[in-house]
């Protein structure tokens, strides 16, 4: 239990570890509930739209921390409908007033990038330039190279080798650090999953050696993804845990976890020491005030899963209601 949690403890108050600050290099943060990266198809002609301002500024709080949904380093690196993009000066522009709302409103915001590999509907798969800001990698191309269910390489980039296999993601980590500096450089991992049929015979061997390279890369954070979650929207029961990437990753680095979080297994990873920061996918598409709902333990929105990807700029969007404001007894608002 870290000293904010004592002092807590120690008022009478209740403790919610989901909620004590947490400082993320040089990000001081007021609570430890991450906006997962979600893709939402909304960014008409792979432009962000400025409804997208609106979606990002409902879901920030004063020093929360919030991952965009995953947005496409080049053309050719597309492979969904109405997904954002960042190699365009009008995407740029157009990323800007999106940002300016969330800083706004005191959050701190990262933009994952991403190459959707094989997933892509267009014909060229060329490799891309990486330039970013603060900036989190995924991916469907770098989880091609990961994995040996179907990186059958014969040269330094491939075969059995997990040096081989992580070679390309770890080079693409490099290049973005080198841009941006490590500091704003965060990578997504999910060695369990086998999305896009690209799964590994030996996960566990693979995130380990990952997180230790990115341990000793010196990134600012790990995003790992539950073995528990094979499938996007799947939870099932597994043996395995993410606690030996968290140890290899080295002391005093952020760990983030995802995949299916409840607030009360949050609560709890956090409090174990299992993860740093929890991200929450679902839960906060359909409840833009799901900090303040963990904090006074209120009912949850339910999301519609037929509404995740409609293009539309509102429904399924920005409409999912917030907690009324909290009343007195003679009935005015506090």
């Amino acid at each position: 239990m870290g000293d904010d949690q004592h002092a807590a403890a120690g008022s009478g108050k209740e403790t919610i570890p989901l909620l004590t600050p947490y400082k993320m290099g040089r990000f001081q943060l007021s609570h430890r509930v991450v906006l997962a990266p979600l893709t939402r198809q909304r960014s008409f002609g792979c432009v962000p739209q400025p409804h997208a301002a609106v979606y990002y500024a409902q879901r920030t709080t004063p020093g929360g921390f919030l991952i965009a949904e995953a947005t496409g380093v080049s053309h050719a690196a597309q492979g969904y409908p109405h997904t954002p993009g960042l190699w365009t000066r009008e995407q740029m522009e157009a990323w800007k007033p999106i940002v300016d709302a969330v800083h706004a409103k005191g959050g701190v915001f990262f933009c994952q990038i991403w190459h959707t590999g094989r997933a892509s509907n267009y014909g060229a798969k060329q490799l891309p330039v990486l330039t970013a800001w603060r900036s989190t990698r995924r991916g469907y191309l770098l989880d091609q190279f990961l994995k040996d269910g179907v990186n059958d390489r014969a040269d330094a980039y491939g075969g059995g080798s997990l040096g081989n296999r992580c070679r390309f993601a770890l080079e693409v980590v490099s290049a973005v650090a080198g841009a941006v500096g490590r500091d704003r450089v965060g990578v997504r991992v999910s060695p369990y999953t086998d999305y896009m049929d690209a799964a590994d015979s030996d996960p566990a061997a693979l995130g380990l050696h990952l997180a230790r390279a990115l341990g000793e890369a010196g990134v600012l954070y790990l995003h790992a993804v539950e073995p528990r979650m094979r499938r996007p929207t799947e939870r099932g029961e597994t043996r395995h845990s993410l606690r030996p990437m968290r140890d290899a990753f080295g002391p005093g680095r952020t760990f983030i976890v995802a995949g299916g979080y409840a607030r009360e297994d949050g609560d709890a990873a956090v409090a174990d020491g299992y993860a740093d920061l929890v991200a929450y996918g679902r839960l906060f598409l359909a409840n833009p005030d799901l900090p303040r709902r963990f904090q006074l333990h209120a009912p949850l929105n339910q999301y519609n899963r037929e509404t995740f990807y409609t293009p539309d700029p509102v429904i399924g969007y920005t409409d999912y209601p917030f907690l009324s404001d909290e009343k007195t007894d003679d009935g005015v608002s506090k």
